[in-house]
């Protein structure tokens, strides 16, 4: 028997009785997904609501970020809450009905929902008394790891003592939530290395040299460093995404052009990686009489929840949903901005199943062609957050 407190029982019920309208608005984005700094349609659609609520905020915040103030009617402590609002370049395939009406554009990663959730802890927390301020982050540009970063350079987490977000997981049924403490989700580089050769016929060899086998030389060498440079109680993922290099298959190219993602959980581990990368890439380019330019961007750090503000956030879930409800969240090397926040000011980020009830672990996972949503999911994550940020404010 969930057992919270009579506001939290009230906004349980509260969420339940928005449920149509957050999820006509989720559906509404879904058929109409943008891109990471090309979300103005929705941005616009948020701003409609906000005004809606009476409340004041901002626009054009590190691109199409919108910050706004809910202020409970005394001065008091700011916690901020988060929701990302962009799609992926990903071709739907789930036959809905409001399927992504734009070719090539998916909301394959639940932003739509994240963002319809936000909306209803806005409305749920609007007009009520309280004592400090709810901030409301909606932000660009998760996808490409940068709208958090645009955000903190204007000035969203100005005044915020904690930060809180969820994420939606489909392979964890709706109803359902995951948290844990330290790191969560893993650091994310981008790589991007230019090797060059020298082009040639492809009978003829020898008077060329050959950047494409110099490439691979390379892809093996640092799938190597993994496994014997770094220490296996640090989980190291290095990935080569994309390799770009000619146009016929009896023509040695003269350039190869490959891109990747490193991951790991060791702040220390971060931090070294691009060193052994570089003399990795350019000692086995020179063996290979290529030369190599090596580009190492760092995007976001290690997720790292705070302890207390994760008990905060699980004593909220428990009195909600119940304690059988809530699981201990796996770490995972998938990253998330919402990182950078966590590096300004305490805060927690945690999962907010959005599965089927029955086998969801068999769900379509996120950035799949194929992936859904349970809608049952964005009341309660809308409750959810409202919840936090009431029960920390009273706190």
């Amino acid at each position: 028997m969930v057992k919270g407190t009579r506001h939290e029982m009230s906004l349980l019920d509260a969420g339940r009785q928005i449920e149509a309208d957050l999820i006509a608005f989720r559906r509404d984005l879904h058929r109409n997904p943008e891109l990471s700094f090309q979300e103005s349609e929705t941005a616009a659609k948020v701003a409609d609501s906000l005004k809606a609520l009476g409340l004041s905020f901002r626009t054009g915040v590190g691109g199409y970020g919108i910050i706004a103030d809910v202020y409970g009617g005394n001065p008091g402590r700011i916690i901020a809450l988060r929701a990302d609002m962009d799609a992926l370049p990903i071709q739907e395939d789930t036959g809905l009905e409001y399927a992504s009406s734009r070719p090539g554009v998916m909301h394959a990663c639940g932003h739509d929902a994240h963002t319809a959730i936000l909306i209803g802890a806005a409305r749920l927390l609007a007009g009520r008394k309280f004592v400090g301020t709810v901030r409301l982050l909606f932000q660009s540009a998760e996808e490409i790891n940068a709208g958090a970063k645009a955000m903190i350079e204007e000035g969203a987490l100005d005044g915020v003592d904690e930060i809180y977000g969820l994420h939606n997981l489909p392979t964890l049924a709706a109803g359902e939530a995951a948290t844990g403490s330290s790191a969560q989700m893993g650091s994310v580089d981008r790589l991007e290395i230019t090797l060059e050769g020298k082009g040639g016929h492809g009978a003829i060899p020898d008077q060329s040299i050959d950047p494409i086998v110099c490439a691979s030389a390379i892809i093996m060498s640092l799938q190597t460093a993994v496994s014997r440079e770094i220490s296996p109680f640090n989980p190291v993922v290095i990935t080569i995404g994309s390799i770009h290099a000619g146009e016929a298959n009896n023509v040695i190219p003269h350039s190869v052009e490959l891109t990747g993602t490193v991951r790991t959980f060791n702040p220390d581990v971060q931090r070294s990686i691009p060193d052994m990368i570089l003399r990795l890439v350019e000692r086995t380019a020179e063996a290979y009489r290529c030369k190599a330019l090596v580009q190492y961007i760092p995007q976001v750090p290690v997720l790292v929840n705070d302890k207390r503000c994760v008990q905060h956030v699980e004593a909220v879930i428990d009195r909600m949903i119940g304690r059988p409800r809530r699981i201990t969240a796996n770490p995972t090397l998938a990253g998330e901005d919402f990182s950078l926040y966590l590096e300004k000011v305490p805060g927690c980020f945690f999962w907010l199943g959005s599965g089927p009830n029955t086998n969801a672990q068999l769900a379509y996972g996120l950035h799949h062609p194929k992936f859904n949503l349970n809608e049952d999911c964005i009341p309660l994550g809308a409750s959810i957050l409202a919840g936090i940020a009431l029960e920390r404010l009273h706190g």
